[in-house]
């Protein structure tokens, strides 16, 4: 179910940003994006917190992506990390080319 419910919500045209909504990285991933103007129909934040299977979402991102805290930011269907992966990839250069690869700048 887990599972269904990510590759559900992945787009190979979006951004995706899985957290939740006490989340302060979660929330400073999505300003760093905004910022950038990723199109608002292409960026999503999709808020687990609240889910009855948080935990085996967690585990999922665990099982796929090498861990479990959030947030878990999708750029197209790849997952690069969470908020420091994305700062960096940003202060590398690296974060705008991979954004507009996909079509959402």
């Amino acid at each position: 179910m887990a599972e269904q419910f990510v590759k559900g919500k992945i787009r190979a045209d979006k951004v995706i940003v899985f957290g939740k909504a006490s989340c302060p990285y979660c929330h400073q991933a999505m300003d760093l994006l905004k910022q950038l103007r990723v199109k608002p129909s292409h960026l999503e934040f999709v808020d687990i917190g609240g889910r009855s299977d948080t935990e085996a979402i967690q585990s999922y991102f665990q099982q796929t992506t090498g861990a479990r805290t959030v947030p878990r930011v999708y750029i197209g269907e790849i997952c690069i990390g969470g908020f420091s992966d994305l700062q960096e990839l940003h202060s590398k250069g690296e974060l705008i080319p991979k954004l507009k690869q996909i079509g959402v700048l």
